[in-house]
């Protein structure tokens, strides 16, 4: 599952770079062993996730050895908007990630990338936060130093054909998670209304709040529901094929402050498409199984968005939605014992014997089994998981690896609207 490159119509393309998210240090390490060929993470400082985890520059330090040692990347979010006070510790902060070895920053602000070419030798991604709509502003950042840009998410795939012919620069887009109804996270609702910029990461989601809907008289509408305009998710999984022959660089999953088992899960399946693609092209086929795997894992419908050209109340919920909490991740593997096959699981998601669940891996494939016995911490049999976090042992024949998932199957869940 490495990056490498394939053939098409004589032209060399390269495979492209799976890019995950990472919230903090263990999230990072389950996004490499599920297939990411690089992760972006943020710093205490600087980043537009505030309420993640986030890095310290020694969990940083930790985490670019970690990839390093496995032939991964990190790159590291600096792109917030920066107001005067947020300069006096910048310099500092991007020579220590110079030091430290990062692959890349993502930057925003030009302050950043002024500071970053004068005082580092650190590679510079824009980030999506600027925009960047046409191929006059990519040639723009390209003299400026810039060597990747992250394309804004309302782009065409001729738009970005159309920048990647005229400009010879690495293109980055995002494939699979949330969406802003704002331009690419420019959005000022959430400071307006709560006092938390987004611009500087503190989103408050303002487009998930309900409203009162009034005519053109101020006269409220009264209908079923309140009016909301939280935009649907992003999943570019049918289109994965296409966005690979258009020679895109990377391929970029949203979610830093997402769980372990959303970052495996959605890397997993990208991975996936991703090598199955470029291994046997001619013969490729879409797995529609994929894609009920990736609905389950989140909490809300998902669309292609711009891609397609087509932006229209199917891509949005005007009206309140009730978000399914997702139930299907069961638990982790801790240890299997080989002589008597059975694997020890740390529960995460109530289950019980006679269920029919499925074990997942990096590089294997899905171990579909039903549950005949569950023992607890006592060795005594049990018929029901239901205490967070309980660890319990169940009978597996194919030996397991611990950090493989166990995840229901069979299970359809539906968004409720």
């Amino acid at each position: 599952m490495n990056s490498g490159i394939f053939e098409r119509n004589k032209n060399i393309i390269k495979k492209p770079e799976l890019l995950a998210p990472a919230g903090d240090l263990e999230r990072l390490k389950w996004a490499i062993m599920y297939g990411a060929d690089a992760v972006y993470i943020g710093g205490t400082l600087f980043g537009l996730r505030a309420n993640a985890t986030n890095f310290t520059l020694d969990e940083i330090k930790e985490g670019v050895a970690f990839a390093h040692e496995r032939g991964k990347r990190v790159y590291v979010t600096v792109n917030i908007i920066l107001h005067n006070e947020d300069v006096t510790n910048l310099t500092q902060y991007l020579k220590e990630l110079d030091k430290i070895g990062v692959d890349a920053i993502i930057i925003s602000d030009p302050t950043v990338l002024s500071l970053a070419r004068k005082y580092t030798n650190l590679e510079i991604h824009l980030s999506t936060q600027q925009s960047t709509l046409n191929y006059e502003a990519a040639a723009f950042w390209k003299k400026q130093g810039v060597t990747r840009i992250v394309m804004a998410r309302e782009l065409t795939k001729e738009d970005i054909q159309l920048i990647k012919n005229k400009v010879d620069i690495e293109i980055e887009s995002f494939i699979h998670g949330a969406m802003c109804a704002a331009y690419s996270g420019r959005c000022v609702l959430s400071n307006f209304l709560t006092a938390r910029d987004s611009n500087r990461g503190g989103c408050s989601q303002i487009c998930r709040w309900d409203f009162d809907l009034l005519d053109e008289n101020n006269n409220p509408i009264i209908g079923e529901k309140n009016f909301s305009f939280c935009t649907k998710d992003l999943s570019m999984l049918k289109h994965i094929p296409e966005m690979i022959d258009m020679g895109i660089t990377a391929f970029k999953i949203e979610g830093r402050m997402r769980s372990i088992y959303y970052i495996a899960t959605v890397v997993d399946i990208y991975r996936r498409v991703i090598d199955e693609y470029c291994k046997h092209r001619k013969s490729y086929t879409y797995n529609n199984e994929y894609e009920k795997i990736l609905s389950n894992s989140a909490n809300r419908e998902s669309v292609p968005q711009f891609f397609n050209s087509i932006y229209d109340s199917s891509c949005q919920y005007y009206n309140n939605r009730e978000e399914v909490s997702n139930q299907d991740f069961l638990g982790i593997v801790l240890d299997y014992d080989p002589k008597t096959k059975m694997a020890t699981i740390e529960q995460r998601n109530y289950f019980s014997k006679g269920d029919m669940v499925e074990i997942f891996g990096p590089n294997i494939d899905p171990i579909t089994i039903t549950i005949n016995e569950i023992y607890n911490e006592k060795n005594e049999l049990i018929d029901v998981v239901r205490h967070p976090r309980q660890i319990v042992k169940i009978k597996v024949k194919e030996r397991l690896l611990p950090y493989y998932l166990i995840r229901k199957k069979g299970f359809d869940k539906k968004i409720k609207v």
